[in-house]
């Protein structure tokens, strides 16, 4: 328990050595450290002191959060960074999602490892503004799982914040998992005294996943931090037409591709139809979307962005959708949100 940490072996919603119920609340019955936790002298935590230092050359930190999973809020915090980076900018990302990290897989970055100086750790770098953070660094095998209970995972996230050194940064990302849990309170807790700018939500359009945001929104409210906007991810199937493969259902119920076939007779009889982009409806968007729900939370909606392939496929790459032209559904929605997420609050 030195310096206030939370022992990795204390019941799942440890109060923390330092809190004036510490050994006392009913979350610490049958704790190991109960009677230390309960005789040990109470204060401030000496980390959030650390903390506030390294974030003081921060100039503003966003958060990016979802109440529901797979809804592409890693890959959205990914082209933010991409993004911002572009303009020139200097970028951190910090990947706090301890079960599941997938930033590195989309910074193009898996494989790498977490360097000290006497500085602190070392990001890992994409370009010279763009640094990465992520537990994903420091697993020896890809494929292992991390199972750690709340007090590890906020230990991690402490450390992570007051150990790596980022240097001077004009925007520090902060990609969350899903929910409202261990992860999300820390951040917002270990941040506060330094200043959150606020909090950008990825949704899907379908009410399965806004039942969940809305409970994410609920909960920057109450902690403080303020909805800088909602964005609505995979609006719809939307690429150009000549991306699709046709196929026609045989009598014995299997697939004949005759992509070749139709692209041929568009050519000879309506050339005009090459350049067409589908659209299609993937997700139920009946009840209004998340622009039905930030009109009646009271937040602001920054814009829809297209379930694009070429979008997944540059994730998979880890490479920037903004690079050359081929996420061309994808990349002017994303360019339009983040041009306008600046503009709305004039950050330089």
């Amino acid at each position: 328990m030195e310096n206030g940490e939370i022992p990795e072996n204390a019941n799942e919603n440890c109060p923390g050595p330092q809190s004036e119920s510490a050994g006392k609340s009913d979350d610490c019955q049958g704790c190991p450290n109960q009677e230390a936790c309960a005789s040990a002298p109470k204060g401030p935590d000496p980390d959030l002191v650390a903390i506030a230092e390294r974030m003081a050359t921060v100039k503003h930190k966003l958060l990016i959060l979802s109440g529901k999973g797979g809804v592409g809020k890693s890959t959205f915090s990914a082209q933010l960074s991409f993004a911002l980076a572009a303009m020139d900018f200097q970028v951190g990302l910090l990947d706090i999602d301890i079960c599941g990290p997938s930033i590195p897989k989309m910074l193009g970055l898996e494989g790498q490892d977490i360097h000290q100086s006497n500085l602190g750790w070392s990001p890992v770098y994409v370009e010279s503004n763009l640094g990465v953070m992520s537990i994903g660094f420091m697993l020896p095998n890809p494929d292992e799982a991390v199972i750690w209970r709340g007090p590890r995972k906020n230990g991690l996230i402490k450390q992570f914040l007051k150990d790596v050194y980022w240097g001077e940064l004009d925007f520090l990302v902060v990609d969350a998992p899903p929910g409202t849990s261990d992860e999300h309170i820390s951040i917002v807790q270990f941040l506060q005294a330094t200043g959150i700018d606020g909090a950008i939500i990825v949704t899907t359009p379908q009410q399965v996943s806004l039942i969940d945001v809305r409970k994410e929104v609920s909960f920057c409210k109450k902690v403080g931090v303020e909805v800088l906007g909602v964005v609505e991810n995979m609006s719809g199937l939307c690429q150009p037409l000549t991306d699709f493969r046709f196929m026609k259902l045989t009598e014995a119920a299997e697939q004949q591709d005759i992509t070749e076939k139709v692209l041929e007779c568009m050519r000879e009889k309506a050339p005009e139809m090459l350049g067409l982009i589908a659209y299609s409806e993937v997700f139920d968007s009946s009840g209004g979307g998340a622009t039905h729900m930030c009109r009646e939370m009271g937040v602001p909606f920054l814009g829809k962005v297209p379930l694009d392939p070429h979008l997944c496929k540059a994730a998979e790459e880890g490479r920037s959708c903004f690079a050359d032209q081929k996420c061309g559904t994808s990349a002017p929605a994303l360019k339009n949100i983040i041009e306008n997420l600046l503009a709305a609050k004039k950050w330089n």
